[in-house]
This record gives C-alpha cells, structure tokens and sequence, in this order.
C-alpha cells in the first residue's frame, strides 16, 4: 500500500473514554460506533451489546475481515465452512473436519476472513457484549446505520435485510431474527386476602 503522505496521515490518536462514542439502539440491537473511517483507514470498530433472542443469521463476506472479541455474556459463535450450508439454523452444521458452533463465553476472540461463513446468537436470558472490528472501513459503519433503521421499528422484514446486506457485500446464508424470551407473567407480591 503506498503511504498517503504526511498532509494525509492524522497527526494526533483517537482516546475515546468509557461511554464514548455514537450508539445507535433498537430491541434487537445496540451498536456503539467507537472508531469509524474518518479515524481509521484499516478497520472500523464498535461495541456491540446483543440482546437475548437475537441471531444475526449465518453470512459470509468477500471483501470484509471481522474479528469480534467477547467481552460479557455468552453467544454461540461458529466461524467455517459446513458440510452442507442449510438455510434454516446454522447451530446444527458441521464442517468436513468435525467443527460444530461452540458457547463462547466473555475473553473469546473469533477471526473470520473474507469469504468464511459466521454467524453469533444469543440464546440466553441476559445480553451479551462484544467489541467487534471490520475491515476496510466504512462499509459496515454504513450498513449498521441502515440496518438499525429496518430493526428500529420492532419487526424484521426478511426481505428488505437481504436486500441491505446484497449491498453492502454480505451474503445471508439463513435469516436473522430476533425472538425475545417471553417474560413469564408477574404474580402479585406482598397481597394478602
């Protein structure tokens, strides 16, 4: 890569405190944009907390690096290619060499190249948070605004997520959902007859 030079290159870092940074939220998502392309020329970084019932749905790039770095919580994470790329739930693939999808838990780190098919959930009851990198910049930074304004509404329209995800350089390999638990309801407490 040639270097841009020195009128190009920012002369100062990026310290963004705890907190810092532009969150966008809906109930299926909440991303915080921590550094984005007008920071960075190598990738674009967020925190990103995902909620209980929330599977992004199995999806390959064939640009796009991602690394994600779990900070709380738990998701089931797979990152290769299956035997059989299924449309419906990724959990139940399995690769040529034996990999199935595993419980990552808070200090796992998943690589995934370009062209790798991956995909998180949460199947919890407590949201999970994870710092989350793709490279080259902007594109995902662009592709998470327009996707938390589909979500923003309450409902996912599958055919208007693949249809943001063709565009921005992701090929949906099953649905994403979002399917909250369902809250048991609340006996009265302290009532007495």
């Amino acid at each position: 890569m040639k270097d841009p030079g020195p009128s190009t290159r920012p002369t100062e870092g990026l310290v963004i405190p705890p907190g810092g940074g532009r969150t966008v939220r809906t109930a299926a998502q909440q991303v915080t944009f921590k550094v984005t392309g007008a920071h960075s020329t190598v990738a674009s970084t967020f925190e990103v907390v995902v909620p209980p019932g929330f599977d992004v749905g199995a999806h390959t790039h064939s640009r796009s690096e991602e690394l994600f770095y779990l900070l709380e919580g738990e998701l089931d994470v797979l990152a290769f290619e299956p035997k059989v790329r299924t449309r419906d739930d990724w959990r139940e693939w399995e690769s040529p060499s034996g990999l199935r999808h595993i419980r990552a838990t808070a200090g796992t780190m998943i690589l995934v190249p370009p062209g790798c098919p991956h995909a998180f959930a949460n199947p919890t009851g407590r949201p999970a948070r994870m710092l989350f990198q793709a490279s080259p910049p902007p594109d995902h930074e662009r592709y998470f605004e327009e996707l938390l304004e589909l979500l923003a509404g309450g409902g996912i329209d599958p055919a208007a997520v693949e249809e943001l995800r063709v565009r921005y350089d992701i090929e949906q390999l099953t649905p994403l959902r979002h399917s909250p638990p369902v809250q048991a309801p609340m006996a009265d407490v302290g009532v007495t007859s």
